[in-house]
């Protein structure tokens, strides 16, 4: 006891006063001054028109107008030409303009995807080849992992990467790739170990190549459930050639490479997940109050009052998740354990409010002339 009691007051200064600091949930200027700016355009152009832009049409006004405003390429290191955010302000992003739509949002934010192998493990020609084109003009690229048999069991990749003299022949197919129908340049993992044997670890190389090299073929746009608007393709490769120059790290790195680069971008997952939720919550809110039954607003009912409780928990529980894993990143300690949450919980939040809006919006719920039923598919 003696010890503890030691221990304990040895926390003290001379002065008698504990030296409190550490944990903090206060924005800086600046990120108040990001979050604000993103979370004005999701309001006044993403949001009127998100309706519009989940029939299939890719959004490039609002593309464009979103690079111009920095919106894009977030993460793009300054001797590139970018603004070289951390994941916290990229977070704040994400959710403000998932808000608006998820799908548009998407659409906005899949280049950080592609671009953080290309940030995490690139030299310094590499980056300024690649990355920073991506500041000179509005372009899009794509993460090319996913495969018809193997999304999440990246390890089950089958696209494959053979060596031949300095140049490296790509023959697979990927699946559900984002951008893939405008990417101007591709991020893609393959295999290079022909040893059946050879765990992930060390069989699977990630390259750089230019989305105009001969053999792309560039499939079809996917209608999805939710957030149409966004680019979702297959894209099969035959017989492309890439040279040994836009390996990335070395030979057999890959799958390092596209874990790090996860580490990176699932906290914006999360935060995207967040931002429905939180429009989940207000478009429920506010028809909440307007709705009338047995003579009063729905929301005066106990069922709907616990309904947008549970919401408002959860979401509040969810940005914390996102912000306590972009903030790890940020720090420089791996964060995979919390990005990972947050990317499962958020994901998991936004669809459970999304669900509970659609029931408090009764059977307008079920309307397309309501915003609700959009937020459900977006979510899934």
């Amino acid at each position: 006891a003696d010890g503890i009691s030691f221990t304990i007051r040895s926390l003290f200064t001379a002065q008698g006063k504990l030296q409190k600091s550490g944990v903090s949930f206060e924005l800086s200027d600046d990120q108040r001054s990001i979050q604000e700016s993103a979370q004005r355009f999701a309001r006044e152009e993403i949001l009127p028109v998100a309706a519009h832009h989940d029939k299939t049409k890719f959004p490039w006004r609002l593309i464009k107008k979103a690079w111009g405003l920095g919106f894009m390429n977030l993460h793009v290191p300054q001797f590139c030409g970018g603004m070289d955010f951390g994941s916290m302000e990229g977070c704040l992003i994400a959710e403000e303009l998932a808000y608006g739509c998820s799908g548009i949002s998407t659409a906005v934010l899949a280049n950080d995807l592609a671009q953080a192998p290309v940030i995490y493990a690139g030299n310094k020609e590499q980056r300024k080849k690649y990355l920073g084109r991506m500041i000179e003009e509005p372009l899009a690229c794509a993460y090319g992992v996913t495969e018809p048999e193997a999304g999440s069991d990246v390890a089950s990749i089958q696209t494959k990467a053979v060596k031949k003299g300095d140049e490296y022949v790509i023959n697979g197919q990927k699946m559900w790739i984002t951008n893939a129908g405008i990417a101007d340049w591709f991020f893609v993992l393959a295999r290079t170990s022909s040893d059946g044997g050879s765990p992930a670890s060390k069989s699977l190389t990630g390259f750089i190549v230019d989305g105009d090299s001969p053999g792309i073929v560039r499939g079809k746009k996917e209608i999805n459930m939710g957030q149409r608007c966004s680019d979702t393709r297959g894209v099969t490769f035959e017989d492309v050639v890439v040279p040994a120059s836009n390996v990335l790290g070395q030979e057999g790195a890959g799958f390092k490479i596209a874990m790090g680069a996860f580490d990176k971008t699932r906290s914006a997952i999360g935060a995207g997940a967040i931002g429905l939720a939180q429009r989940a919550l207000d478009e429920a809110s506010k028809y909440s109050m307007e709705r009338k039954t047995m003579g009063v607003p729905i929301a005066k009912h106990q069922a709907v009052m616990f309904m947008l409780a549970e919401m408002a928990m959860s979401i509040e529980v969810g940005r914390m998740s996102v912000w306590r894993a972009a903030w790890t990143i940020d720090k420089g300690i791996r964060n995979t354990y919390y990005a990972s949450i947050a990317k499962a919980y958020c994901s998991d939040i936004a669809n459970k409010c999304a669900t509970d809006a659609v029931q408090i919006f009764g059977g307008n719920g079920f309307n397309t002339e309501y915003p609700v039923e959009k937020l459900m598919r977006d979510a899934k």
